[in-house]
Parts: structure tokens; sequence; C-alpha cells
């Protein structure tokens, strides 16, 4: 199968074993985990847990990715879409308050073949660093977005994730996102249905970046929901960059806040500055990937 799943837009030759093109993935998914997840959104984790697919390989060459080990080391265990099916089965059976899909962009193809084996009664969740094709999103297959936006800046973008046309891609893919899902439902316990969660990391240095970003939420999708973070640690190969070898400070963060507060949006989440932890990230050993 020629792959143009992502903005690359590669053009290459991808088969159900065989990597190519810029992540280096096969068609059929590498998977690293796939368990309970309580680290996301209250929304979206609320106390049963999201059910969570954490997916190998990347279309983002993110210097500071805290998940660096899958993302860009590609551990994980490759399943068919027929095992990928049976683990939404098995979610669904732990109590999974939704099916949640981390870094799906390039296997959307083998998501759309497991779900037609079986089609969860859960929310869908789309979570992906926001470096995604717009006709894909268009297509409505999932019920939630939880999207990054991580940059305005084309410069930043190229030096930080190796894609000067970033914003070019993820504006229009939230766009299409927002005009899907429409205004954001909720059930009974508060777990998002259906709707639209923008995710912004700050960054050091980086205050006026997230506020043009606050910015254009308001101004593009003032309904949907903004989750402001506050997580970043400066891993992978952030050491080589020295203005990002850092956390962020409480002085910029505040400042991100306060302009975030006083921007008049309304559906705002706010990550603790103590979430800068590497205890939040997931052990990445290939739970629940296997049938017991």
């Amino acid at each position: 199968m020629l792959c143009n799943a992502c903005p690359r837009r590669c053009n290459a030759e991808r088969t159900e074993i065989n990597g190519s093109g810029y992540c280096g993935m096969p068609l059929y998914p590498v998977i690293a985990r796939a368990e309970l997840h309580f680290g996301e959104e209250p929304c979206i984790s609320g106390e049963k847990g999201s059910g969570t697919v954490f997916f190998s390989g990347c279309s983002l060459k993110c210097v500071y990715c805290q998940n660096e080990i899958i993302s860009h080391g590609k551990k994980g265990i490759r399943v068919t879409p027929n095992r990928l099916a049976e683990i939404f089965v098995e979610l669904e059976e732990k109590g999974a308050n939704n099916i949640n899909f981390v870094n799906p962009t390039h296997y959307v193809w083998a998501i759309k073949e497991a779900l037609k084996i079986y089609k969860p009664k859960i929310p869908l969740v789309y979570n992906s660093g926001g470096y995604d094709d717009p006709l894909v999103i268009k297509e409505n297959i999932f019920d939630v977005y939880l999207m990054d936006l991580k940059y305005v800046s084309s410069e930043k973008a190229l030096k930080y994730s190796g894609a000067s046309d970033y914003f070019y891609y993820a504006e229009q893919s939230i766009k299409a996102a927002y005009k899907v899902t429409g205004k954001p439902s909720f059930n009974e316990n508060g777990i998002m249905q259906r709707g639209l969660i923008i995710r912004h990391l700050v960054l050091p240095l980086a205050t006026k970046e997230a506020i043009r970003i606050i910015d254009w939420v308001k101004e593009n999708a003032r309904e949907a929901y903004l989750s402001i973070m506050a997580q970043y640690l400066p891993l992978g190969r952030a050491s080589d960059y020295p203005e990002i070898n850092r956390k962020i400070t409480k002085r910029e963060y505040e400042k991100v806040i306060n302009y975030a507060l006083d921007s008049g949006l309304e559906n705002v989440y706010i990550q603790q500055l103590s979430s800068a932890s590497d205890t939040f990230i997931p052990d990445f050993g290939g739970q629940g990937v296997l049938k017991k």
C-alpha cells in the first residue's frame, strides 16, 4: 500500500509487516501499551480510566518527546487489525470510558479495518500531535478529538519537531475536528461523548507562542476545550537545545494561565505545575497488547 496518511505524503510502500516512509512503520499497527489510563483530562479518564492504545512510530520528530522510546525508538508489538478489534473488546470489558488512540495518524487504515470487525459501544478518541491530514478528520470516524496545537511559529516547528508546515496542517485539522464534532456533549458522569479538546504544552521561553495559540482558539474554536499543559520535561534530545533544556518556570506558566483566564474562554483545563515529573510517563512494556 502506498501511504499518504499524514502531511509528509511519502507515497511510501508500507506492507503488513515491513515499515517504510518517514514514520518507518508497517501497515499493521505496532502497539506499546493497551490499558486503562488515568492521566488524561478529567472528561476523558474519569474515575474508570480511558482505554488507551499507545501506537509506536510518529510523523513528527519532537526533540523533547516524553514517549521517545516508542515514537522514535519504535518499541512495541505488531498486531493484526483482528487483534486490535479484540483489544477494543477487552478494554470495554475492563470498564473503559472510551477507546483512546494515542498517535493514530499513521495507523488510520488499520483502525478502520479493526472497526469493521468490532465497533465499540463507547466513544472513540483520536489523540494526536495535531500534524494530521484534514481529509482524514473530515471522514468523521471518531467521536472525540484530543489534538495538540504545539506551535504557530514555523521556525519553532521545524527546529523542535522537524515540520515547518506544522501549523498549516494543524490549523486545518483542528478546524475540521471542531466542525465535525460540534458543541461538546457529555454523559451523566461527565465523560465527553463528542467534542474537541485542544492541548498546548507550554515550552520554556515560549510564552508568546502560548498566547498566540490561546488567541487562535478564542477566534476559531471557542466552544472547544483548551487544555494548557505544564508537564514539559527536557527529555529526548532536548539537551542539544540549551534554551529548552529545563522545565518551565512558575513565572512563565502563570503568565500563560493568567492570559487564558482573562481571555474570556470558558472551557479551559489547567494542569498543575507539579505535573512536570517522569512519574507520569507510562510503562511501555506491551501491557494488554497480546492476548492472554
